[in-house]
């Protein structure tokens, strides 16, 4: 018979349906945000009482503590909005495998919010969707919690700082190289906003990492919920010094603990070797603090010898403990059943045939009158002189897990690793599943590869990461884009309902469902039976009486077929227990004992013939060792008798199965919350994200007597008052520097030289300059050989740490023309994407001239003498018309920015490149993206979604050419390349 055809698999997401955010801007829409709305916060955190408990104190500390903590809350922007699912539908369809006319919109009510109150930024709720923010993580907790009203909505924080060893072993300077090397000038970032990040980290050594981390911890802190957790991993050159920190800013009685895990499973040193590092757990108040214990299967038990037996299926056959059953759970112990105390009431207890009490000093640990069931269940035993409990190793097979963790080597984990220092996995997940429940909000300020992001995607957690480098961004990014995650069975769904009757041995809910993450999983569970569990279960006693009914009419027939009716002493009628378990007439115990001394093979010769001979004295018998029964029992030899009595211990089996099913599942469970049900027929992809990023701002601070603070902050273009002289004055170096080297055009020979410069006093323009395009010999140091015309350059100097956007660029480029500038010259160390698009303002130029890094940290690298200044193109980009309304978008090649040169760079230099094929210019929705130059973040959907999806669909991703899409109703569609530094640049096109 032909096997039918296997169902293709579907593709689920979750969202967040009861969950919403507040509608921040676009970065499309940042010239709609109001001026009042750009202004940054202002917020301020009390520190803590420095009399309260002892303190860690550094350098710095002290002058820090005259005042509040005060920090910049700036809006967020978003950059892309992105929808794993829709690019994996486009896949499908482009499989011929989907059905392109049903297909919804995945992206036409991202957000949910009604058209006329989309420029209402922060005014409004909408759906909510999980956040990458590129950024500093003080900047961007203060706005999440002033302008987003976060305060007090996070369950968990993860952070993992830089350990506190060496600059670049905690910053990636490649999306393609994990190879960093601190003394190689090459690997040195060169992202500004990392360059501030290691500044503000390691400028005064562990001084400015401790206040670094106390002021996020402070901010983080606030965040929290009332139940919240805050988990820090660190390594143990600082571990010491972060527990202190710690206990200032959360108070050491909201310590919860300290759990070591060990990264590696052997290391060198000169005196004992470390293997582990660190994660501190505290919680924001310990005595509310939502914990879900986790489990782990019993490797150990204590005192195991005391589990010395195991009881047959039949529960009344015991046998030792060997090799062959020693993880068998009907291993037990036996355990007392009384405790010290008299009831003072009548205690006896009757079983088989014999009374029982607890004594006068004692009482029985249950009920008296509910120890019938316990021995009904074959849970009591006698012993010489008492009776007691047979605790299973069953009963509860798992064990709390405890703050030591070994099995987390690197190595032992399926995910690849493709940061610098990404964090474990199993790490994350156990500190997020111990404190969250699905829908929860998780935020980690540390993104890296973005590990806590792809954890809490898993486990239905919502999320928001940071990470102020766009290397670490694009990795995380990819990494969440193509990932998959098994589909979990929600226990708000009809599935969900039927398994969760199924687990309980109860009739499925019929209430309506509405697929509520909020409701949780369906999660594996283990029984908790413990002897009150079974003592007050009277589902034993139905069960009983059901099967006495059968079983007791059987015991009769064989007792009369075997002439134990009760009329010879010699021959009593089998009781329930003390029917043999094969047909026969069972022996004496001492003869029993004696066979099975005498077949035990590995014993000597002397010592099986020894209890042979004393089995042959017991029975009067002339066995020899090749000749001995398998049991200690005569045989019947009655075939009717035998046939019922088989019968009888069948249905002794199914009652005792019965009963132990009913104790499992009225017992108390513990549920294994790493461990839901799962639904194979479904695959999931992560849920809508946004990337969004801060954006920088020259707004001088102002104190309360309303003059200007002493120290502008670095971001703002100026160094604080009384660092360095390289610091003194960023605008100011750019342009000492900018008129001493000039502006390097794209072709090599070509160069804008100033030949005079001045000081301008206008709003976004700090200087006026005559310029001339000279072409030099490709010699070094020759003379030019053609000059151009002077011409009237307008200079716009960006953030010293921070990047310019299309606003700013456009403000400038107003600003320039009404003044009669013929050029603007935007100098700066990265643009956002959406700067690239402003090239020309009428009859100005604008050139956005990208600033050598090296100019920006030469207490960090001295990389050689490149340009300084050095003119960043846009992609060079191709519409294809393929027919039918259809048209398709090749990336010719894309600029590179290397050793202060630009260089044109092929599809090995592009990470990856988006197409929104339906631009609007008010968000860019990633409808299409392609890998061609990186790791390929699908892997794992290929294998899961081959049949779904065909090889050329998977193949395209890698590819510099798009998949052919039909043109736009508008006719705009937008391009953004990402080259393997964090580069990206976009661009707008009319097909």
């Amino acid at each position: 018979m032909a096997r039918s055809p296997k169902k293709p698999l579907r593709v689920e997401t979750l969202t967040h349906d009861e969950a919403t955010r507040k509608n921040a801007p676009t970065a499309e829409l940042e010239t709609f945000v109001d001026a009042e709305t750009k202004r940054p916060i202002e917020v301020a955190y009390e520190r803590r009482n420095r009399d309260l408990d002892p303190q860690l104190v550094w350098r710095g500390k002290d002058v820090a503590d005259w005042s509040d903590l005060v920090v910049e809350a700036p809006p967020l922007y978003i950059q892309e909005k992105i929808h794993p699912k829709a690019l994996i539908e486009d896949l499908k369809r482009a499989s011929q495998r989907g059905e392109p006319d049903d297909a919804p919109d995945l992206f036409a009510d991202f957000n949910g919010v009604d058209p006329e109150a989309r420029t209402e930024f922060y005014a409004h709720d909408q759906h909510w969707s999980n956040r990458m923010i590129l950024g500093d993580g003080l900047k961007v907790m203060a706005s999440l919690a002033e302008r987003e009203g976060l305060k007090g909505q996070v369950q968990c924080i993860y952070i993992d700082p830089p350990y506190g060893i060496k600059f670049n072993s905690n910053f990636q300077w490649s999306t393609t190289s994990r190879d960093v090397k601190d003394a190689k000038a090459d690997h040195l970032t060169r992202e500004p906003e990392q360059v501030k990040a290691f500044r503000d980290t390691w400028a005064d050594g562990i001084h400015s990492y401790l206040t670094y981390l106390r002021d996020r911890l402070t901010v983080a802190r606030d965040l929290l919920t009332e139940s919240g957790s805050v988990f820090v991993q660190i390594g143990d050159e600082n571990v010491h010094r972060v527990r202190a920190l710690m206990d200032e800013v959360f108070g050491e009685e909201n310590f919860v603990v300290s759990v070591l895990f060990q990264t590696t499973p052997y290391a060198t040193s000169a005196t004992l070797p470390s293997v582990n590092d660190t994660v501190l757990w505290y919680a924001r108040n310990r005595e509310l603090v939502k914990y879900r214990p986790l489990f782990k299967e019993k490797e150990e038990i204590g005192s195991i010898n005391l589990y010395r037996s195991v009881l047959d299926e039949d529960g009344e056959t015991v046998v030792p403990v060997d090799h062959t059953n020693d993880r068998n759970p009907k291993r037990y112990r036996l355990v007392s059943l009384i405790s010290p105390g008299s009831s003072g009431k009548d205690d006896r207890f009757e079983f088989r045939d014999q009374t029982y009490r607890a004594g006068g000093s004692s009482h029985w640990k249950v009920r008296h009158e509910n120890l019938g069931r316990v021995a009904k269940a074959s849970r009591i035993q006698k012993t010489r002189s008492s009776i007691q409990f047979r605790s299973y190793i069953g009963d509860f097979p798992i064990s709390v897990r405890t703050n030591i963790w070994t099995d987390t080597i690197t190595g032992s984990f399926t995910d690849d690793k493709i940061y610098v220092v990404q964090t474990n996995s199993k790490v994350v997940e156990r500190c997020i599943l111990m404190t969250t429940d699905p829908g929860d909000l998780v935020l980690d300020p540390t993104c890296g590869s973005g590990t806590t992001a792809y954890v809490a995607e898993q486990w239905g957690r919502r999320w928001i990461t940071i990470d102020t480098s766009r290397v670490a961004l694009a990795l995380a990014r990819a990494r969440i884009m193509g990932a998959r995650y098994p589909w979990y069975l929600l226990a708000d769904s009809r599935e969900g309902q039927v398994k969760e009757g199924e687990v309980t041995r109860t009739p499925p809910r019929d209430t309506l469902t509405q697929g509520r993450i909020r409701q949780g999983f369906v999660y594996k569970r283990v029984p908790h039976i413990t002897l009150k569990s079974i003592a007050n279960n009277a589902e034993i006693d139905t069960i009983w009486e059901e099967y006495q009914e059968k079983l007791e009419p059987l015991r009769a027939e064989i007792n009369a077929m075997r002439g134990r009716d009760g009329s010879d002493p010699d021959l009593p009628p089998f009781e329930e227990w003390t029917m043999p378990r094969e047909p026969g007439a069972p022996w004496p115990d001492d003869a029993a004992k004696a066979l099975e001394k005498a077949r035990n093979e590995s014993a000597s010769d002397a010592t099986r013939t020894k209890w042979l001979n004393t089995l042959n004295e017991e029975l009067e018998r002339d066995y020899t060792l090749d000749t001995l029964p398998e049991h200690p029992v005569d045989p019947w030899n009655d075939p009717e008798c035998e046939k019922l009595h088989a019968e009888w211990w069948k249905l002794r089996i199914e009652r005792q199965q019965e009963i132990d099913a009913s104790i499992a599942a009225k017992a108390d469970t513990e549920y294994l919350y790493d461990q839901p049900y799962e639904d194979k027929s479904r695959v999931r992809v992560a849920g809508p994200f946004t990337v969004e990023s801060l954006s920088p701002h020259r707004v001088p601070a102002v104190d309360v007597d309303d003059s200007l603070f002493d120290e502008i902050e670095a971001a703002e273009g100026r160094a604080k008052k009384g660092e360095s002289g390289e610091r003194a004055d960023f605008a100011e170096m750019v342009l000492e520097n900018l008129k001493r080297s000039g502006v390097q055009q794209r072709a090599k020979d070509d160069k804008l030289v100033f030949e005079s410069m001045k000081l301008w006093p206008g709003e976004w323009i700090v200087a006026e300059g005559t310029v001339r395009q000279k072409s030099l010999t490709e010699a070094e140091g020759e003379e030019e050989t053609e000059a151009g015309p002077t011409r009237r350059a307008a200079i716009f100097v960006g953030p010293e740490y921070g990047t310019i956007t299309r606003p700013q660029v456009v403000a400038a480029a107003r600003e320039a023309q009404e003044n009669g500038f013929d050029i603007l010259i935007a100098a700066a160390f990265n643009f956002d994407a959406h700067a690239g698009e402003v090239t020309k303002m009428g009859p100005l130029t604008v050139l956005q001239a990208r600033i050598n890094p090296d100019l920006h940290m030469p207490d960090l690298a001295n990389t050689g003498a490149g340009n300084l200044f050095t003119v960043f193109g846009e992609p060079d980009i191709q519409v294809h018309v393929e027919g039918d309304g259809m048209v398709s978008i090749e990336v010719m090649g894309v600029d590179m920015y290397k050793g202060g040169q630009i260089e044109s760079g092929d599809a090995d230099d592009i990470a990856v490149w988006f197409i929104d094929t339906d631009y609007n210019y008010e968000s860019f929705f990633v409808r299409h993206a392609y890998f061609p130059g990186a790791n390929d973040p699908y892997k794992a959907l290929k294998t899961t979604l081959k049949a779904e999806v065909d090889q050329e669909a998977w193949d395209s991703l890698n590819r510099v050419r798009s998949r052919p899409f039909a043109k736009p109703k508008d006719g705009r569609v937008a391009v953004k390349v990402v080259n393997h530094l964090g580069d990206e640049v976009m661009k707008v096109l009319e097909v």
